[in-house]
């Protein structure tokens, strides 16, 4: 910005005391939004019920394949060897 000499300093008292209000307001409104993005707590409380019934629901989920995982691999260490099979029926030899 060039300088301009032709301003009287009334006009720059006034230009600067609009800069100043206008900074004041941009200050302002960056407080407020940095306050709405951090305040977590707020947001995690306003949708808590979602929020518990998603960690029910994964908690279900991922419990119900660790316990499925570890029933297969318990059953397969259990398992003998098949002898004969009979339609879905089989004979199975356990030493």
């Amino acid at each position: 910005m060039a300088a301009d000499n032709t301003r009287t300093p009334e006009e720059i008292r006034r230009q600067i005391e609009a800069e100043r209000e206008e900074l004041a307001t941009a200050v302002d409104t960056l407080r407020t939004e940095i306050g709405d993005a951090t305040n977590i707590g707020a947001k995690l409380k306003a949708k808590l019920p979602a929020v518990a019934a998603g960690a029910v629901g994964a908690g279900f989920i991922i419990g119900g394949g660790v316990g499925a995982t570890a029933r297969l691999l318990a059953r397969k260490s259990r398992e003998g060897t098949e002898k004969a099979r009979f339609g879905r029926f089989r004979l199975v030899g356990r030493d």
